[in-house]
């Protein structure tokens, strides 16, 4: 196993680590899109979604070597799914227009972050 550094990531074997914790975020995801209904603003996946891409692009962010991100089609893909199951059942909760208005721009930017660190990834 090879070494380069210090750091806590700084090993073969750590980001063999992290390429299994990222890849199972990944999975997740796109095992939560297969059912647009679990994504529903009220659902689990509806909120562990956006918390698992939130956690990648933080991870993204590091520069880790190891670190799993799907290619930008396939976030372009999850959003249009995703924000498609959201706004068809947001209103059924009844939210201010506020919080409709609010959480809606936190999950278009946090697609659109995740987009962005993709993009980097493939170069």
């Amino acid at each position: 196993m090879g070494t380069w550094g210090a750091g806590n990531f700084d090993n073969d074997t750590s980001a063999d680590h992290l390429s299994t914790l990222t890849g199972r975020l990944v999975r997740e995801v796109e095992e939560a899109m297969a059912d647009p209904e679990e994504l529903e603003a009220d659902e689990f996946w509806g909120c562990a979604v956006p918390a698992n891409l939130e956690l990648l692009t933080l991870l993204a962010k590091q520069h880790y070597v190891g670190v799993v991100l799907p290619d930008v089609p396939t976030v372009d893909r999850w959003k249009a799914t995703y924000m498609t199951a959201w706004e068809d059942s947001i209103d059924g909760l009844e939210p201010t227009d506020e919080f409709r208005r609010a959480r809606r721009k936190v999950l278009l930017a946090t697609f659109a972050k995740l987009r962005r660190a993709a993009q980097r990834e493939s170069g």
